[in-house]
């Protein structure tokens, strides 16, 4: 494994309508972890909802997992505990980012903050530009990624819906949903 000298930071972005766009991140969540990197998971959503994902994650030492979205906030009845909820997550994360304890962060769902306006795009990248440790690979997911957001990452990658089991009335599946 590289040294954290000779390692360049990627940040990465995972929007789009289609799945997969935290699928992906938790699978470099097990690539990182499989070379011995510490990996820091933050989840802005999901909240006490337990996935296979995280379940699978408290077999790794490496993997520290933390789900603190107070759940699906698109059916939110207090958009203002949203909004306070996740710029605590916000100042959290940027604490697990500046501890330089972790190799990889993945902030999971972030872009939905920025799509509702709870945590703004250009404070995001000027974070990125201005403070995340140069050989920190950081990766975020979710829909409505703020174009600011875009611009300071180097790999974006936009998941595109062709066809989604849902659409049939098909519930979300143990295994492969969560």
């Amino acid at each position: 494994m590289k040294t954290r000298d000779r390692r360049h930071g990627v940040v990465l972005v995972h929007t789009g309508e289609g799945k997969g766009k935290s699928s992906s991140a938790f699978g470099m969540v097990f690539r990182a972890a499989g070379w011995g990197m510490k990996v820091c998971v933050i989840q802005f959503i999901k909240g006490q909802w337990q996935t296979g994902e995280q379940r699978a994650a408290t077999r790794f030492e490496e993997i520290e997992w933390h789900a603190l979205g107070d759940g699906f906030t698109w059916d939110t009845k207090n958009p203002e505990q949203d909004i306070k909820t996740s710029r605590e997550i916000w100042e959290f994360a940027k604490q697990k980012i500046l501890s330089e304890e972790f190799d990889l962060v993945i902030l999971d769902e972030i872009n939905y903050c920025c799509g509702y306006g709870w945590i703004s795009g250009q404070e995001i990248a000027d974070f990125i530009k201005n403070d995340k440790p140069t050989w920190l690979h950081l990766v975020m997911t979710g829909r409505n990624a703020a174009p600011e957001v875009i611009e300071a990452a180097d790999t974006v990658t936009e998941m595109t819906r062709i066809k989604h089991a849902f659409a049939a009335g098909i519930k979300a599946e143990q295994g492969v949903e969560f």
